[in-house]
This record gives C-alpha cells, structure tokens and sequence, in this order.
C-alpha cells in the first residue's frame, strides 16, 4: 500500500477511495504473542482453538498500526475479516470490534472461503460507503526531500523506527544517485513482509528499534530508489 500510494498514485494521477486490509484470526493470534508456525508441522493448538487475549492482542498491535498508516495518507479503512472454519464467532466479533475502536470505518466478516461470492457481498456494501465518502489524500514525503530523509520519513512514519542506520556503501550510493541527478526519485523500501521491522521474527508493532540500510540501488527506467533493508 505504501509503495502503490508514494509511487504508483503520484505517477498515475490515481487517488485512492479506500483502503480494505485483509485479516485472519490467525495472522493476528502470531501477531498477539502466538507460538511460530513452522511449514510441515501441525499447527499449534492457538491457532485451532478460540484464544480472545491473542487475538486482541495482535488487532491492539499490528492491525491498530496497519489501520494507523492507511490513515497517514487521509484514506478511510474498511477491515475485511477473511473467516475460516477453525475462527468461533466470540474471535469474528472481538476482531471487528476492535478495528472499528482503532479506528476502521467498518470491519466485515468475509466468508467467500466457504460460501463464494455471495460471502462478500457484506463487505463489497461496506466498501461501496466508505468510497463514496469524502477523502483527504496526501503522499507521505515531498520527491523533492532528500534520499536519506525519504527514507527516513517512511522508517520512523510507518514502521515505526526510531531512525535509521546506513551502512558506508548505502551512504556512498546514495551520495552518487544525488550527484546523477536522481535525487527526486520516489522510494521503494526492499524489506520482509514477515514485520513491520527489519526482523521477521518481530511480530506486531515493534518499537524502539534502528533500521539498517544495508544497500540502496536505483530502477532509473521504473522511476525509483530502492533500499535494501537488513538482510
């Protein structure tokens, strides 16, 4: 979403309506504190059986945050809660409740897992409101700020760092692109998707923490700077 709104919408004239973040019971119980899942094991019994303080834990953490970023660009959020069989309706409940707490215009149960299209028309009326409603959009940084304060801006704005910490290569690249020219580009942070951190074994909303900038390279056709963050 971050890279769609800074890159995409500012060289397509697009301008989003509304954001709809997908949740499952399940991503947000690992992100509430739950045991790591592990490919070819089963499946740890949280994650089968009901558990409201993990689930609350990770919609008060990641998902508040995720709704928290949606809004530093001025777009209202609709919360699509994808339901799966093993989810009891006290988690579908708590997750919607807190979302909207956080701030999401609607939160939805979504069941096209289990019934198809006529699943979702709940959360296709949700997000047909919540577009036509009024929106504020903004981008997150100027082009025309620095590199280094570009990346700064989405380090400490949207995955919640403390600051940055570049390496001497990824100080010197970016030295050069500045003297190319390419200074307005736009950035694409290179990143895990496992974490709002560097640390794809930090789960929820990590805080206090540097983020490393081990490289940063330049896509000059594409139109952007991209980062290489950590390993």
């Amino acid at each position: 979403m971050e890279k769609f709104f800074n890159i995409k919408c500012r060289a397509s004239g697009l301008r989003p309506n509304v954001v709809v973040l997908v949740a499952t019971v399940r991503a947000l119980k690992m992100h509430g504190g739950g045991p790591n899942v592990s490919a070819g094991a089963p499946l740890p019994k949280e994650y089968t059986y009901e558990n409201l303080s993990l689930v609350a834990g990770g919609c008060r953490s990641n998902l508040k945050k995720q709704i928290q970023i949606a809004h530093l660009f001025g777009v209202p959020v609709v919360v699509a809660l994808n339901v799966f069989r093993t989810d009891t309706q006290a988690e579908i409940d708590l997750v919607c409740q807190i979302a909207k707490e956080c701030g999401a215009s609607d939160a939805v149960p979504c069941h096209h897992w289990s019934q198809g299209g006529r699943g979702s028309l709940e959360l296709a009326k949700a997000v047909k409101e919540a577009a036509h409603r009024p929106t504020n959009f903004q981008f997150l940084y100027n082009t025309e700020m620095p590199i280094l304060e570009k990346i700064r801006t989405i380090a400490q704005k949207v995955y919640g760092a403390e600051d940055i910490k570049l390496s001497p290569e990824a100080g010197s690249k970016i030295d050069y692109y500045n003297q190319q020219g390419y200074e307005s580009l736009p950035i694409c942070m290179a990143k895990t998707h496992l974490s709002l951190s560097h640390m794809p074994d930090k789960k929820g909303a990590p805080t206090r923490f540097v983020l490393p900038i081990r490289d940063v390279r330049a896509s000059v056709g594409a139109g952007f700077i991209y980062p290489l963050v950590g390993t």
